[in-house]
């Protein structure tokens, strides 16, 4: 048990799915928690938010924190997920408490800057170009063709969860692509394009102390990210792959979140794995995102949750291990956009071997958007097993039980 008088901020949005397992970890430790919540006003006053700030004011938002700690002091503010980062490194930097230099916070929300970043540092990562949407076609293939090259994946500079992000293999390709990005985003929006890294995918959670990364799990992703979308499906931990590549996934991730000026708290990378070594997709300054994090528990039954509330107290964690058993997740993809209508098979789902829950988060009568536009899953399945290859074959015969009914949307017409 903690001391009890310690309050920490949670930045949050009402559409996160980590809120819950961060109340339920913090009550277990015996630490108060706000959640300071991205809703406009008359939004909070209706939900009875303790504290109701705009992400996209920073400076006002700052301000908020600062005059709720003069009544309520924090000793710590943690981001639940990405859009909160920045602001949690402001606010702590002006609070004195420990935290990630702002720069480093930026520039893991900002895929361009990381980009420079890792290439400075000479991380392994892939050659890129910015581009604004006001450019014109024809004048980005044929700088991607001088500078890049195809195959090439294009993706917002700001968006996160594989939204937006496409491969092209051509030049036709390209353009297309880039009309479904001017689809998505501002008119003056820029976006990157990259070369495609060929390879398996893999992900890495890691807590960072002092700016030495320990890692916490490696999932495999056994399904091929190879485009046009990159949606990603099943992860599985312990990796499967060789000793000596799971060093260079360590070592390269290290390198990314040290290019970055990452040196506290949670990093989330996720690498591609070839022929030339480990190269960095991206590395974020926050913990696994969805409900993911109910695949991972360390000695003492803690949660990962748990594991973030004690370093953020002070209280080292780098000694704590996962369990052995092996685990994972399947993000449920959506098939294809339409209203969901019902949903058949969850019992059976959950009676297959090595199934620990399955969870569907979509909502009945809802509109579901597949990616790259979309950023939801209908839902997540949870295994667990004596190995990783049971994981895999447990979440695949689950979702299989699955049945979807999506109905086609019947656009609306005008009557004149």
């Amino acid at each position: 048990m903690l001391r009890n008088n310690l309050t920490i901020l949670l930045l949050t949005t009402p559409q996160s799915y980590r809120v819950d397992p961060f109340l339920v970890a913090a009550k277990k430790l015996g630490i108060k928690v706000v959640q300071g919540i991205n809703l406009p006003e008359a939004l909070a006053e209706q939900w009875g938010v303790q504290l109701q700030l705009d992400f996209s004011q920073p400076e006002t938002a700052v301000a908020h924190i600062i005059q709720f700690a003069r009544k309520r002091p924090l000793a710590a503010i943690i981001p639940v997920d990405d859009a909160g980062a920045v602001l949690a490194a402001q606010a702590s930097q002006v609070l004195g408490l420990r935290h990630n230099n702002v720069a480093a916070a930026e520039a893991a929300r900002d895929k361009f800057q990381m980009r420079q970043m890792l290439a400075d540092a000479s991380v392994n990562s892939p050659k890129f170009k910015r581009f604004s949407l006001t450019a014109s076609h024809s004048d980005v293939v044929q700088q991607v063709l001088a500078e890049i090259g195809f195959p090439c994946v294009a993706k917002p500079l700001h968006l996160n969860g594989s939204r937006g992000v496409m491969r092209a293999n051509d030049a036709a390709e390209l353009m297309a692509v880039v009309s479904r990005l001017g689809a998505m985003l501002p008119s003056d929006a820029e976006f990157l394009v990259e070369s495609y890294l060929p390879g398996v995918e893999v992900a890495l959670e890691g807590v960072l102390e002092n700016g030495r990364l320990h890692p916490l799990a490696i999932f495999d992703k056994p399904d091929p990210l190879e485009g046009p979308f990159f949606e990603e499906t099943i992860y599985v931990t312990p990796s499967r792959l060789p000793e000596d590549v799971q060093q260079q996934i360590v070592e390269t991730a290290a390198a990314g979140a040290a290019a970055l000026g990452l040196q506290l708290g949670s990093v989330h990378a996720e690498l591609r794995v070839n022929e030339a070594g480990a190269w960095i997709v991206e590395v974020n300054g926050r913990s696994i995102g969805g409900l993911c994090s109910q695949t991972l528990r360390f000695d003492m039954g803690l949660s990962l949750e748990e594991l973030i509330l004690r370093q953020a107290t002070g209280l080292p964690v780098s000694h704590l291990q996962r369990e052995q058993q092996a685990s994972g997740v399947m993000m449920i993809p959506i098939p294809h956009g339409g209203i969901l209508r019902g949903v058949s098979g969850v019992d059976e789902a959950r009676t297959v071997p090595g199934i620990d829950e399955v969870t569907i988060t979509a909502p009945l009568n809802n509109r579901l958007v597949p990616l790259p536009e979309g950023e939801s899953y209908l839902g997540f399945i949870f295994a667990s097993g004596s190995s990783p290859d049971s994981v895999e074959n447990a979440l695949r015969q689950a979702h299989a039980q699955l049945v979807f009914q999506i109905d086609e949307e019947i656009p609306l017409v005008s009557i004149h």
